[in-house]
Formats: C-alpha cells, sequence, structure tokens
C-alpha cells in the first residue's frame, strides 16, 4: 500500500471537491485507452482509496500516474491487484 499527499477534514467543502475530483477521475479511467473500470476509487475520510484488479504492471502504474495527477495534494493509499495471465508452469494433480 502507499500514501501521499496531505489529509482533508471530511464534511467540509474541500471533501465535496474530494469527490468531484474522484467523479471526473473514473470518468477519465474509463473513457481512457485503459478503459479500467475494474479500478474502484473511494474517499475514506481524509483519504482516497483505490482497489481493484488490472491485467499488468504496465496498467498498474499508468492507473497510478493519472490519479496521482488528478488528485495531486490528496492522500492516496493503493491496493490495486495485477491479474495473473500466464500459462501455468506445471500440470494440476487431481485427486
Amino acid at each position: 500500500m502507499s500514501e501521499h499527499g496531505a489529509e482533508q477534514p471530511a464534511g467540509t467543502p474541500a471533501a465535496w471537491n474530494t469527490d468531484y475530483r474522484i467523479a471526473h477521475l473514473q470518468d477519465r479511467l474509463a473513457a481512457g485507452d485503459l478503459a479500467q473500470l475494474g479500478v474502484r476509487i473511494e474517499a475514506r475520510g481524509g483519504a482516497v482509496m483505490l482497489t481493484g484488479t488490472v491485467p499488468s504492471v504496465q496498467c498498474r502504474e499508468e492507473v497510478l500516474r493519472i490519479v496521482h495527477e488528478d488528485l495531486a495534494g490528496l492522500a492516496v493509499h493503493s491496493d490495486i491487484v495485477v491479474a495473473e495471465t500466464s500459462s501455468p508452469d506445471h500440470a494440476e494433480e487431481v485427486t
């Protein structure tokens, strides 16, 4: 998990601005070249939490780059998992 930025108290105009920025970011991630609908972005207290699964390390890095660009100045916690899509290296034994 990573953490960046400063916290803002919930219920303040700054928190409303955070909700707007999150909504804009979700639209950007969904409509862009990444088309990442599997990443959830939630305001939690004075921070933003990212969760979900992406297909590659490069995709996760791009998502995080965009998030830090759009949410500059906010604390961001990331728990984005990369899906394992490689072929198995051995046969599965069934008993």
